[in-house]
């Protein structure tokens, strides 16, 4: 179905992208100097992610067991009984798309990266500072492509998983419950059998390194997304007019009750200092 080429180019490469890379090294050892890594930082996975150069079939959706699912970017193979779940930026684009699963959610994203591999052992390093930060507790641990950040915070427990290829990197997040992303459990599994699927389709235009590769959804799922958006809008309008009718509807409110009569004055008692008509008089 596909084909792997050899890695042995990308390797050998040790060009930086901004050709800085020396200077940022040492300060990124620094850093991980404090990270306990749990067995060889090196991983020995052969499959993929694969580069879309890689793939020898005419149709890159066909995966493995099944369709992958055309992302753009990155093209993921769907899990058995998962569900989509799609993010949204503020300006209405797709930010990012969930492979939601009954163990906990699985997040697959491609970056733009320099020639020479290396980025995400600097982002292993970011990442668990971030978290540290945030009172998580973090550890380092390898997994089939090297090293992997687990997390424990106060919400939820988290995986980070990453592989570098050429000019881009992948970061796989694995969110679920208190122990569902031990380094054992099923959604670790599920989430591994994906990237050894997932194909990364950078293209040839220039992205700044870290810059998130673009994420564009089939027709089908952004027509269904479009259609249940509209109707999200008129259920909110026929709301808003019922709840303007159901105000003029009601019946006015009764009026007020008239107020009682003033009572008359009494006039003033004659005493000591007179009459009253003496008093009005001084």
């Amino acid at each position: 179905m596909f084909g792997r080429k050899k890695k042995t180019d990308v390797d050998e490469e040790t060009t930086s992208f901004f050709g800085d890379e020396n200077d940022e090294s040492v300060e990124i050892d620094e850093v991980e100097d404090d990270l306990e890594v749990t067995g060889d930082e090196f991983g020995d996975e052969s499959e993929g992610p694969y580069d879309i150069s890689e793939i020898d079939s005419d149709d890159p959706t066909a995966g493995r067991d099944g369709q992958r699912l055309d992302l753009g970017s990155v093209l993921v193979p769907m899990p058995t009984g998962g569900q989509l779940q799609v993010e949204m930026a503020p300006n209405g684009s797709p930010q990012a798309v969930h492979l939601v699963t009954e163990h906990g959610r699985i997040t697959v994203a491609a970056y733009a990266a320099p020639k020479s591999p290396g980025q995400w052992r600097e982002v292993v390093a970011e990442l668990a500072q971030s978290l540290r930060d945030d009172n998580s507790a973090v550890s380092v641990e390898n997994g089939p492509w090297g090293r992997e950040l687990a997390a424990v915070t106060a919400n939820m427990d988290l995986r980070f998983i990453g592989v570098d290829g050429p000019r881009w990197m992948v970061r796989c997040v694995v969110a679920g419950p208190s122990g569902s992303t031990a380094a054992n459990a099923p959604l670790v599994a599920i989430a591994r059998d994906i990237l050894r699927d997932t194909v990364v389709n950078r293209g040839s235009e220039p992205h700044p390194v870290r810059t998130p590769l673009p994420v564009v959804l089939p027709q089908v799922l952004a027509e269904q997304l479009a259609a249940a958006h509209e109707q999200q809008l008129a259920a909110a309008q026929q709301q808003q007019v019922a709840a303007q009718q159901q105000q003029q509807s009601a019946p006015p409110a009764p009026p007020a009750p008239p107020a009682p009569p003033a009572r008359p004055t009494p006039p003033p008692r004659s005493g000591e200092s007179g009459s009253a008509m003496q008093q009005l008089g001084q």
